[in-house]
């Protein structure tokens, strides 16, 4: 995955709180030991915030705030930044993603509403409860915003089995923007009915977001980019969609459950099988139209 060299990056739409300190107090109660990081990990993992289980400290505002670690402002300008960092191509993911669903809601006679990405370390406050990196990625629709704490990156290769690469990484945010566009359209509450299961609500919800990621990356480097209007990515390979359906897999419930608790219970699915989540992400991708995202049919 190449971005436009001379493209401008805009960090406006991240909001970078990395080393910001402790979540007051210090008492939010998101699980303990081995089996409520695992709980939370096959709960949570590429969804959406952490008042979907319960996970809060009954506080209703972010309270995080920027410190002298929050780098992306300064050091990311431009397409070659994201070229050469993570934390910058992140950035561009972000303003890709958000480009071509403004152009997209556009195109359909609707009205997009941006969303910003928060990085985070450690701990953060949002409008739906306190949430700790082991959390994994979410968004939260409180708010309106994606939570990415960068370390998990490592953690999709070291702990969950993914190959990896650029593009794992920007299919992981793309799917969060796919529930920030659940949200807008009004599907993303069909999860909030409690059920769980390989048929339930919740498993189609994560599963039509890996659909809209793949509807974005269809068209990723054709969306022109508003201040150039370029694409700002000019380049994706057959090995970074590959990257992206093997990210994908290694984050199905099955492969999950089998890992951590050595046996699958598919009664107990909330986002997928790694088939179903190479399904959809490869369907959106395939037809790159969101109405073929269609997984409660």
């Amino acid at each position: 995955m190449q971005f436009d060299d001379n493209a401008n990056l805009d960090t406006s739409e991240v909001k970078d709180v990395r080393g910001g300190g402790r979540i007051p107090g210090g008492k939010a109660t998101i699980g303990g030991g081995v089996v409520g990081l695992i709980a939370l990990i096959m709960g949570l993992l590429f969804g959406v915030g952490p008042e979907q289980l319960g996970l809060t400290d009954g506080s209703s505002e972010p309270t995080a705030t920027s410190s002298s670690v929050a780098q992306v402002q300064q050091t990311c300008k431009t397409g070659k930044d994201a070229n050469e960092r993570e934390d910058c191509r992140m950035v561009a993911v972000v303003n890709s993603v958000q480009d071509f669903w403004k152009q997209e809601f556009q195109r359909r006679q609707g009205q997009y509403s941006p969303a910003q990405t928060v990085f985070f370390t450690g701990r953060v406050n949002t409008a739906c409860g306190a949430a700790t990196a082991a959390v994994g990625p979410f968004y939260c629709p409180g708010d309106r915003q994606v939570y990415l704490d960068l370390g998990f990156f490592g953690d999709l290769r070291t702990k969950f089995g993914a190959s990896g690469g650029p593009f794992a990484q920007a299919y992981v945010i793309a799917h969060e923007y796919g529930h920030h566009i659940q949200n807008l359209t009004g599907t993303l509450q069909r999860a909030q009915d409690g059920q769980q299961g390989a048929n339930s609500n919740a498993v189609k919800v994560e599963l039509q977001a890996d659909c809209y990621a793949g509807v974005w990356a269809r068209h990723a480097t054709t969306t022109p980019d508003e201040s150039t209007g370029r694409p700002l990515i000019t380049s994706l390979t057959d090995q970074d969609i590959r990257d992206g359906l093997d990210a994908a897999a290694a984050v199905g419930d099955d492969r999950i459950q089998e890992k951590f608790q050595g046996r699958v219970t598919p009664e107990s699915w909330t986002h997928g099988s790694a088939e179903q989540r190479q399904q959809w992400f490869y369907q959106g991708y395939r037809t790159g139209d969101m109405a073929q995202c269609n997984t409660f049919r």
